[in-house]
């Protein structure tokens, strides 16, 4: 939100400077980002100044060139070449001297002393369009014969410059996206810190209605929608270029001036924050306007010219055949202000934020209008719009007020009541504020106090503080104000005995994890837990029913809280590969969140939502390149698995503990989940679906791998992590070649080894695997290390035979294994 120092200026009489008003709205929660200062006319006109032309003669060498010279206050007149058809001895001109920067568009050139044709000219007699101040380039600029020579041009123009301060506003602050709403808050603020501040509001107390004659008649039919509409017209306009000062103070904010009555909707909605519409009022057929959502289907062109179909959760503005507006949102193709218009009808009204938010994110529309709407306006706000936008129509544009006001507000809004207890305002602030200081305070912010007893208040909120409707948002706006540095810190400190928490130990092991992951070259990524339902529309494994929705979303793109990590690590890979950062290895930390309405009890509100801490790891690209001493290698699917695999061992879960089955669904083309014993699911991780990667535009493999870190913590308090020397005795291996059917899987011949001897097996490797001919059809071999080790003595040839028979054994007979 951009505000202007000067107009700021307009409402509230002070001393600060720019970087004084800064800091100030910083400090009572309307955080700046920045001032920067501006000029009304690029350059400000530094270096121009006025001359009078003492000579003019033709050039020698030219059928269209003058020399002249010009008197511009200084020793001697400059000898300027000008080339303009109107230029003659005894004007007065703007002269550019040399040194001078113009500016043309976007770029910039300086004037310095040449030769044109022969002769030497020394600065520029300027047209408007080549200083800014206006378009015409048909002569130089002639002023008046009493202007002084010598008078600087940005004085002559009264060129001033300003500055803008980049308010970043809350969404819960609507009532500051105005330089009224912000000089309102900055004058509590000069109020409580003595300061010199006096807060003006522009009457429209001289308002008139002229003409008695009906004018456009308003009919709201949603009045939920439409809770008030307000509305006026105006005949015998004339719709033609603002006047400067209007333009410059659209142009300081960064709005572009169209005309002037388009001007004037733009300017009271950033004075007061109240958005209007002007119709053309000889395009409302029936001289009526119509607030109602048209039917299902209706085909509607915008402003855009963009054609958009309705539902019937659209407001509309209508006249009696067809609708002109989307209400809040968007004007029509033909409907607004043209310079052909002579009569208008404006409008002010208070829309349902409901209502808005989700027009405006059905037809990914996002306007002024709509930013305001979206949040919650003061319905007793429009009247007042309406007169001061009226007022300055004909001021600026002439015509005649016509027929009543029309207002309609069949249920007028309340301020809010707000009981807030004193003790209540200390003991959450942390210090005694005195009684008066806080009745300052509340009086500075317009907030009432409607009744008062020996330990309590009874207060009256202006509706526009929509954010403020519970004591302890009143308290806020108490500490703001009051300033959160003015809280000073106790000598004493109050202190308990703490202990670890499992809270605590979980985010101890996740550093642990974050730091083994970065040495293995993982960087770490941070994702909004807001992602887009579109997602989840074809998915099974994590079905668009089960998303947690969000009531009223800020778009389509944040509308629902993410059941996975895998799609922010999506859109970062994307945005990295895109970049030509093509070996990418990350992880990440978060929260994911599921609906299941079978879980739904009475009672428990939050009974169908579950919400789960995970770790992702993402890897595509190469695993080595470039690299003198290594051919370049591919990441593969096997080095994802490693990495989970240790994650698991440095959080004392081995392989012993955890089973792998094969997984295919819409999310891998293969994988592998991992599942505790007794069935619970830890882990799954495998490679994307092509299908689904593409989305993203990743053409690459993705390796995807998601842990439930929540329950791999419950596993991890099970297991205990202790360290012993190295075995001083040997250790054995022996290896058996196993012929076994094609469906068997390595981790049934682990488990089965393991459950033959817990005690002398340490460790089981699979190191080759083979199929193809000379093995039986359906086959498949697999060659198997077994690795054997007593901690207290060597193992002798009888105890290895007989526990590598009992394993043989117990594989032929389970999985009917054969050697080879």
């Amino acid at each position: 939100m951009n505000i202007s120092y000067n107009w700021l200026k307009d409402y509230l009489d002070f001393d600060l400077q720019p970087e004084e008003v800064g800091a100030a709205l910083t400090s009572i929660g309307l955080e700046t980002g920045g001032v920067e200062e501006v000029q009304t006319i690029r350059g400000g006109l530094e270096g121009l100044v006025v001359g009078e032309v003492l000579t003019c003669v033709d050039h020698p060498n030219s059928d269209h060139l003058h020399i002249t010279t010009v008197d511009v206050g200084g020793e001697v007149p400059l000898q300027i070449v000008c080339g303009a058809p109107n230029v003659a001895a005894g004007q007065k001109v703007i002269v550019a001297v040399n040194g001078t920067k113009l500016y043309d568009g976007d770029e910039c050139f300086t004037i310095k002393r040449s030769k044109i044709r022969g002769v030497e000219s020394n600065g520029m007699i300027c047209a408007e369009d080549e200083i800014g101040i206006g378009k015409s380039h048909a002569g130089i600029i002639v002023l008046p014969p009493d202007v002084a020579v010598g008078t600087l041009a940005k004085n002559y123009y009264k060129v001033k410059s300003d500055y803008v301060l980049e308010v970043d506003i809350t969404p819960n602050r609507v009532d500051g996206t105005s330089h009224y709403g912000v000089a309102r808050d900055l004058a509590a603020y000069l109020k409580q810190n003595n300061l010199k501040g006096t807060l003006t509001l522009p009457s429209v107390e001289a308002l008139m209605i002229e003409d008695p004659a009906p004018g456009i008649e308003v009919v709201v039919e949603n009045t939920e929608a439409c809770p008030r509409y307000s509305g006026v017209t105006i005949r015998g306009i004339t719709v033609k270029e603002s006047p400067d000062w209007l333009k410059n103070k659209l142009k300081t904010i960064g709005l572009r001036p169209i005309n002037n009555v388009v001007d004037i909707t733009n300017f009271v909605l950033h004075e007061v924050g109240q958005p209007l519409h002007a119709f053309d009022a000889g395009k409302i057929k029936g001289n009526k306007v119509i607030v109602k959502p048209m039917p299902e289907g209706t085909k509607f062109v915008t402003l855009d010219g963009v054609e958009r179909t309705l539902t019937d959760r659209d407001l509309m503005i209508c006249n009696t055949e067809e609708a002109m507006c989307i209400g809040g949102v968007f004007g029509g193709f033909d409907s607004g202000v043209t310079e052909q218009t002579t009569d208008v009808f404006l409008e002010s009204a208070n829309f349902n934020p409901g209502w808005i938010r989700k027009t405006a994110r059905r037809f990914g529309l996002n306007t002024d209008a709509s930013f305001r709407f979206e949040r919650g306006l003061d319905p007793n706000s429009t009247l007042y719009a309406l007169k001061r936008a009226a007022l300055l129509v004909k001021e600026l544009a002439g015509g005649i007020i016509t027929g009543a006001i029309q207002d309609v507000y069949p249920v007028p809004a309340q301020p809010y009541t707000v009981e807030l207890a004193y003790e209540k305002v200390n003991r959450l602030i942390g210090k005694e504020i005195p009684a008066d200081t806080i009745r300052s305070i509340l009086s500075s912010l317009e907030i009432r106090i409607i009744a008062e007893t020996a330990d309590k208040w009874i207060l009256e909120v202006p509706l526009y503080r929509i954010d403020v409707q519970r004591d302890v948002d009143v308290i806020e706006d108490i500490l703001r104000i009051y300033g959160y540095n003015n809280i000073e810190f106790s000598d004493s400190v109050k202190s308990n005995l703490s202990y670890q928490t499992e809270t605590d130990r979980s985010y101890k092991l996740q550093n642990l994890i974050s730091e083994q992951l970065c040495g293995a070259g993982f960087n770490e990524i941070l994702n909004n837990s807001l992602t887009r339902s579109a997602y989840y529309e074809k998915l099974s494994t994590y079905p668009e029913a089960r998303c947690v929705k969000l009531e009223n979303p800020l778009s389509a793109d944040l509308n629902v809280m993410r059941q996975t990590l895998l799609f922010g690590g999506m859109e970062s890979l994307e945005y990295n590969i895109k970049r030509k950062h093509e070996n990418l290895k990350f992880f990440e930390f978060g929260n994911c969140y599921a609906y299941d309405v079978d879980r739904k009890k009475d009672g428990e509100s939050l009974a169908e939502f579950t919400e789960d801490y995970r770790l992702g790891l993402w890897i595509v690209g190469k695993r080595v390149e470039n690299n003198w001493a290594h051919p370049d290698e591919k990441s593969t699917v096997y080095e994802l698995k490693a990495y989970v695999e240790n994650v698991f061992r440095r959080l004392g879960i081995s392989n012993q503990y955890v089973i792998y089955g094969n997984l295919s669904n819409d999310i891998y083309s293969s994988g592998l989940s991992v599942t505790t014993r007794s069935g619970r699911k830890l882990a799954a991780l495998g490679v994307i679906d092509h299908r689904l990667a593409k989305t993203f535009d990743v053409e690459v493999e993705v390796y995807y791998a998601e842990i439930s870190w929540t329950l791999l913590m419950k596993e991890t308090c099970k297991q205990k992590v202790t360290f012993s020397e190295i075995s001083k005795f040997p250790g054995v291996k022996r290896d058996l070649a196993l012929l076994l059917d094609k469906s068997v899987r390595f981790e049934e011949i682990e488990k089965i080894a393991r459950e033959s001897e817990r005690k002398l097996l340490k460790d089981i490797v699979l190191f080759d695997v083979y199929e193809g001919k000379n093995l039986p059809a359906g086959k498949k071999s697999y060659a198997v290390s077994f690795y054997l080790e007593d901690e207290s003595k060597t193992l002798n040839d009888k105890q290895i035979d007989t526990i590598i028979g009992k394993i043989r054994a117990n594989l032929e007979q389970k999985l009917n294994a054969q050697l080879r």
